[in-house]
């Protein structure tokens, strides 16, 4: 699966692929593997190996940001605390890419990837401003908050939390 991490002003995209219990986890064409624990419910710990495994092994641990947006987390390596961000690849600047440059018609928000609708956070005819989060969707043991691209007024609501979702499914639809 493929990601971009935003850290400081730059943006990395980053591929992950499970093997076994681990990760095996691309950067800029760097490889490294990565055995990954969950200790809290906002929390996780990380063992980071380059992929030969000569070098020696860092601790990172990661914490949902204290704004508790989807996808913020504060990482924590050697003393220091960086804000980044993770979102699916092309997840930065879609919402200015939708938005902006038509301006018109129906927004239709889809989810990324299967998983389960933790919240619904509008109703049909409620109004929205961009970047308002919408629906809440789990997927991968993380939440996912979906924003809305320009102001507008909700139209329909086609789930409901609890339910289960593929990837593509239609959630609601902004106009």
């Amino acid at each position: 699966m493929n990601f971009e991490i935003a850290v400081g002003h730059g943006v990395r995209t980053v591929s992950v692929t499970r093997q076994g219990s681990q990760l095996q986890v691309s950067i800029d064409g760097r490889t490294v593997v990565v055995d990954a624990r969950r200790v809290g419910d906002m929390e996780l710990s990380l063992l980071v190996a380059p992929a030969g495994g000569a070098d020696p092994v860092h601790s990172v641990d990661a914490s949902l940001a204290a704004r508790r947006t989807a996808g913020d987390f504060d990482v924590h390596v050697a003393g220091r605390t960086i804000p980044v961000q993770v979102r699916l690849a092309g997840g930065f600047g879609r919402q200015k890419k939708a938005g902006a440059a038509q301006g018109t018609g129906p927004q239709r928000i889809t989810a990324p990837m299967p998983g389960k609708i933790v919240r619904v956070l509008v109703k049909p005819g409620d109004e929205v401003k961009a970047r308002q989060g919408l629906v809440v969707v789990e997927a991968m043991k993380m939440e996912n908050e979906l924003r809305a691209a320009r102001d507008g007024r909700v139209r329909d609501v086609a789930v409901t939390e609890g339910q289960s979702v593929d990837a593509g499914a239609l959630l609601l639809v902004v106009e």
